[in-house]
């Protein structure tokens, strides 16, 4: 039986709009309805947790809130003939942390829908060292694999790779056999992108043409772009023919200033990743293979590990650009 009250990482908003964030307890009835109540043992910080965490409207428009778009923990109470007390439990994407009360906190209660089972190749912990973050890679290596882009094929690069979702896009790839090209802009993250298994490790410049040319000399079999904006449309000008870029971020702007000839005279697919609404049975099939196939080992490098009680240092460091690899949070004070 679940206790009647929770400690949490609580945002609220005053008359003025100025927002506050500080550990506090509150009440099961506090969480929105659903259909599975989750203890939840880990989260893990994304770049959309700090936004949340500070009042961004665009992410989180109803205060008090909880941020945290990932939790991995045990079945508290089910109403769902899906999934009994006691089942460990995956639950990242939909609405969790942004409308909905997140995994910063002891509890968070979701629709059936949302809970996906931690395969049997994967600790609790290990799960929110992928997270979201490695959920979106995974995405992007399916895509890849989907439409045909092959180790043979050529160098694949991964832009942003400094962050969550770039250093698990380098491990995977590396994993999977592709020469990986990692670019940062960060250079204390050379030598980390390496030991996770970058082939070179490149300035963010090298991937960012201002020029106005509709063609780029070809290069790249493939990409994972977590940044956007002119990075994007450099890489889908500098793919090889048939070349295919997956893109899953946007902190280099929205604009996407391309035109039509790299698709039509070399054939390039550009490639959106949904992460927060991607079909149940895709999620399953992901998680499944980061658990199994796909699962790299020494991801510990890239790892900082805190309690609910100090994240709020790391939430500012992330908004700073500071944070390399990924931060997972053991929930317990």
């Amino acid at each position: 039986m679940a206790s009647t009250t929770f400690h949490c990482y609580l945002v609220t908003k005053d008359a003025q709009g100025k927002t506050k964030a500080e550990l506090a307890q509150c009440a099961l009835d506090d969480l929105p309805a659903g259909d599975v109540l989750v203890r939840v043992a880990y989260s893990s910080l994304n770049y959309k947790d700090a936004l949340s965490a500070s009042g961004h409207p665009g992410v989180t428009r109803t205060f008090p809130h909880v941020p945290g778009i990932d939790a991995a923990g045990t079945v508290a109470e089910s109403r769902s003939p899906d999934w009994r007390v006691g089942d460990e439990v995956i639950v990242t994407g939909h609405d969790l942390g942004q409308n909905t009360w997140g995994g910063f906190a002891e509890y968070v209660r979701v629709p059936a829908a949302w809970v996906v089972r931690k395969p049997a190749g994967l600790t609790l912990r290990e799960s929110m060292i992928y997270g979201t973050a490695g959920f979106t890679a995974g995405l992007s290596l399916q895509a890849l694999i989907g439409h045909g882009v092959t180790p043979a094929a050529g160098e694949i690069v991964v832009t942003g790779a400094g962050g969550g979702v770039g250093s698990l896009a380098v491990a995977l790839l590396a994993k999977a056999g592709y020469r990986v090209v990692a670019s940062t802009g960060k250079p204390a993250a050379h030598e980390l992108l390496s030991r996770l298994g970058a082939a070179r490790v490149v300035g963010r410049e090298e991937v960012c043409d201002t020029s106005e040319k509709p063609l780029l000399a070809p290069h790249w079999a493939g990409a994972v772009d977590t940044v956007g904006g002119r990075t994007l449309a450099t890489l889908v000008r500098s793919a090889q023919r048939h070349g295919v870029i997956t893109a899953c971020g946007l902190v280099g702007g929205t604009d996407l200033p391309l035109s039509v000839y790299p698709f039509i005279l070399r054939g390039v697919e550009l490639v959106g990743i949904d992460s927060a609404e991607c079909l149940y049975d895709l999620r399953r099939t992901i998680w499944n293979n980061l658990a199994g196939a796909w699962k790299p080992a020494g991801l510990e490098p890239l790892l900082t590990e805190v309690n609910l009680s100090r994240i709020g240092t790391h939430i500012q460091e992330i908004l700073a650009g500071k944070v390399t690899g990924r931060v997972i949070v053991k929930i317990g004070i």
